[in-house]
């Protein structure tokens, strides 16, 4: 705290300048065609005594810088500028002994002066804003901050200490209010939110249990900072939601391989097992070759399970691309869309990105699909992996279903656009 208080202490004189040489009465008053109280003068009888006062402040003897000080303060008939002088003085000593009443009061009387520029006052008012932060005053902190942000709107280091002087008096509330203005304000200027603001979000969040405020708050943490434990929390929270359905699980495997989030070999072999099971063998041989790199599958007692498995899903993601044209022909035919949809991200994991995507776009429109937003999801994915983003965006915004697919969608979105290069053609 005493760093800090010399810190500003030091920044005041030398922003200020280190002295004041006199001014005769008559040179101030060969002034008079401007205006007198706004001129930077000091009086002969007033400069000497003035500069031996900082002269004790450089060599922090602040008892007798005050006592003299008292003394030149009880002068009559100053001049504005001296009073300036005087309270600048004030400042200094009240930052360098700790003493912030002094050094408020005295720097208040400073802004409200025509002697500072308006950058000066503004510098200034950040200043004692950190210091009082500092000494756990905060909501004169808060206070002088507001006055900076009157001048300064958006200013992200003063929002940014006004959110945690709320924070810290567990006013999670307010600091939600103060940091979601500034993420609004972050996004018309087109610039990410700084990571102490996220974070000082999403605790808030967490504070009040406002689950719903939280994830959306993750997401953009994620979305501006995907360090791997946002990423993880975001992910552990979609199949946790109420409502999610089950159906979805496969999808959702699909987002941890893409974003390297699997913790054991089980979830290669469930998602194996869950992409055989939906008639996707090459997806399934995708998971398993993805848990053989990682040596999480091929070793330990379950060895043997592991390569039985990796051998059938071998063979029949062989078969499956030798026969993948086979049930186009009825699926067009058929009264629903459901077949083409389904064929269609077969043909995309399999590297056919046109064919894949005009079957899905066609079973989409066709219709009669029992859950029209997986198969949004599924083309916005099948979109991804084709390199296609700006229809990607467009088609994963649409996602509105409540079974956990809008979520799984948003959650797309936020994977980096090279995880699917090498994919894209």
């Amino acid at each position: 705290m005493k760093k800090t208080s010399y810190l500003f202490a030091a920044m005041l004189m030398a922003a200020l300048g280190s002295g004041f040489s006199p001014v005769t009465v008559n040179t101030a008053l060969a002034q008079e065609a401007a205006d007198p109280a706004k001129q930077p003068t000091v009086r002969a009888e007033m400069g000497k005594p003035i500069n031996e006062v900082m002269e004790l402040v450089t060599a922090k003897q602040f008892s007798q810088a005050l006592e003299k000080l008292v003394v030149l303060e009880a002068m009559e008939k100053k001049t504005p500028f001296e009073n300036f002088a005087l309270n600048r003085i004030r400042a200094v000593i009240g930052s360098s002994t700790n003493d912030s009443a002094m050094m408020v009061k005295a720097m208040d009387a400073m802004i409200a002066t025509e002697f500072l520029k308006e950058s000066e006052k503004q510098h200034f008012m950040e200043a004692v804003a950190g210091t009082l932060f500092n000494e756990k005053k905060y909501a004169q902190s808060r206070e002088w901050a507001n006055r900076k942000l009157a001048k300064d709107p958006g200013n992200p280091g003063m929002t940014n200490l006004v959110a945690r002087t709320y924070y810290l008096e567990n006013d999670y509330a307010n600091t939600i209010k103060v940091l979601n203005a500034q993420v609004a304000e972050d996004e018309k200027a087109q610039r990410k939110s700084t990571e102490e603001n996220l974070r000082l979000l999403t605790s808030s969040y967490q504070q009040l249990k406002d689950w719903d405020g939280y994830t959306v708050a993750l997401e953009r943490m994620v979305a501006h900072y995907p360090k791997p434990e946002f990423w993880a929390d975001l992910l552990y929270r979609v199949t946790k939601k109420p409502g999610f359905s089950d159906r979805l699980l496969l999808d959702y495997y699909r987002l941890l391989i893409v974003t390297d989030k699997f913790e054991d070999g089980a979830q290669f072999v469930d998602m194996a097992e869950l992409a055989l099971l939906s008639g996707l063998p090459v997806e399934a041989k995708t998971a398993i070759d993805a848990g053989y790199a990682a040596n999480l599958l091929g070793a330990g007692k379950e060895a043997t399970k592991h390569k039985q498995l990796r051998d059938r899903v071998n063979k029949q993601a062989a078969d499956d691309v030798k026969n993948l044209d086979a049930g186009e022909a009825a699926a067009k035919n058929a009264k629903t869309g459901i077949g083409m949809v389904n064929i269609g991200y077969n043909y995309v994991i399999n590297g056919q990105y046109d064919k894949g995507l005009a079957l899905l776009e066609q079973g989409i429109a066709k219709g009669g699909l029992k859950s029209p937003d997986e198969a949004k999801l599924h083309l916005g994915m099948a979109y991804l992996k084709a390199g296609k983003r700006d229809k990607a965006v467009e088609t994963l915004k649409s996602v509105q279903g409540r079974d956990g697919s809008a979520d799984l969608a948003r959650l797309w979105l936020l994977v980096p656009a090279d995880k699917f290069a090498p994919a894209a053609k």
